[in-house]
C-alpha cells in the first residue's frame, strides 16, 4: 500500500541525518496521499541506519494504523492534526534542530533580519504558546498539532507563506507541498535560527532592526508571488 508514497517519505527521512538535523532519533517526517486520506510516518524510536522503505507506517487521517509492522512515530497525532487543519500541507517535519530548538527554548520567534530568511518565510519564524498542563495530560501531542494549527489561525498565518513554526519549550516544525519540501524548508529554518542568533549575538553599534519591508516584500514575492521569476520556468 502507497508504495511510492513509503519511499518517498523513506528518502526524506534520511534526508535529515544527511543535513545534520536529528541526534539519535529526534526527528521524523511524513507525506501523505490526499486522494487516498491516508499519510506514511518513520516508526517511533528506530535508529536511522537502521530504517527501510518497508518500515514506514501508513496511518489514517483519525489516528488509526492502517498498515505496518512497527508503532508509528510518538509525534503522529500532530502530523495528524496538521493534516486535518492545513488542508494544503503534503509533508511534515519535526526535528530538535540544534539553532532552531534553541529559539524555541527561549520562547522567542525568530526576527527577519535579512534577506535568506525572505526567501522563503513571509515574516518572523512564529512561537506558539506553552501547552497547559491538562492539555499535556490529556493528549499531549495531539493538543501540540492543536496549538500550533490554532496559532496560525488566530493570528491570520497562511501555512504556505510561513512553512515553519516554533513550538515553545520543544522545537521546530516544518511543512511543505511534499515530504521533500518540508525537509528543504526544516533545513532553511535551521539556517535562519542560526544567522539569526548570530546577528543578535553580534556587539551593537547601533540600534538593530529588521531588514525594511520593501526588501521582506521583494525577496518573497519574487520566488512566491504571482510574478515570481527566481529559477528556471
Amino acid at each position: 500500500m502507497l508504495e511510492i508514497l513509503k519511499l518517498a517519505v523513506y528518502k526524506a527521512n534520511m534526508l535529515l541525518p544527511a543535513h545534520q538535523l536529528v541526534t539519535f532519533t529526534w526527528g521524523n517526517v511524513s507525506g501523505i496521499d490526499r486522494e487516498a486520506m491516508l499519510y506514511v510516518i518513520k516508526p517511533s524510536g528506530v535508529p536511522y541506519e537502521e530504517l527501510t522503505p518497508e518500515d514506514m507506517v501508513v496511518m489514517d487521517l483519525q489516528g488509526r494504523k492502517v498498515e505496518g509492522r512497527l508503532n508509528p512515530s510518538s509525534d503522529a497525532p500532530t502530523h495528524m492534526e496538521l493534516y486535518n487543519r492545513f488542508p494544503n500541507v503534503g509533508g511534515i517535519v519535526h526535528t530538535h534542530s540544534r539553532w532552531a530548538t534553541i529559539w524555541a527554548q527561549a520562547g522567542r520567534a525568530i526576527p527577519p533580519y535579512g534577506t535568506t530568511h525572505a526567501d522563503y518565510i513571509y515574516g518572523p519564524v512564529p512561537v506558539t504558546r506553552s501547552l497547559t498542563e491538562v492539555e499535556v495530560e490529556r493528549a499531549y501531542e495531539l493538543e501540540t498539532g492543536r496549538v500550533i494549527a490554532t496559532h496560525f489561525e488566530q493570528n491570520g498565518l497562511d501555512p504556505k507563506a510561513v512553512p515553519c513554526v516554533l513550538v515553545r519549550n520543544h522545537g521546530p516544525f516544518a511543512w511543505g507541498k511534499d515530504a521533500l519540501e518540508a525537509v528543504h524548508n526544516a533545513v532553511v529554518l535551521e539556517e535562519v535560527a542560526m544567522m539569526a542568533w548570530h546577528t543578535e549575538a553580534l556587539p551593537l553599534t547601533q540600534p538593530r532592526e529588521d531588514m525594511p519591508d520593501y526588501l521582506k516584500e521583494k525577496h518573497y514575492q519574487r520566488k512566491h508571488g504571482p510574478n515570481a521569476y527566481y529559477g528556471q520556468k
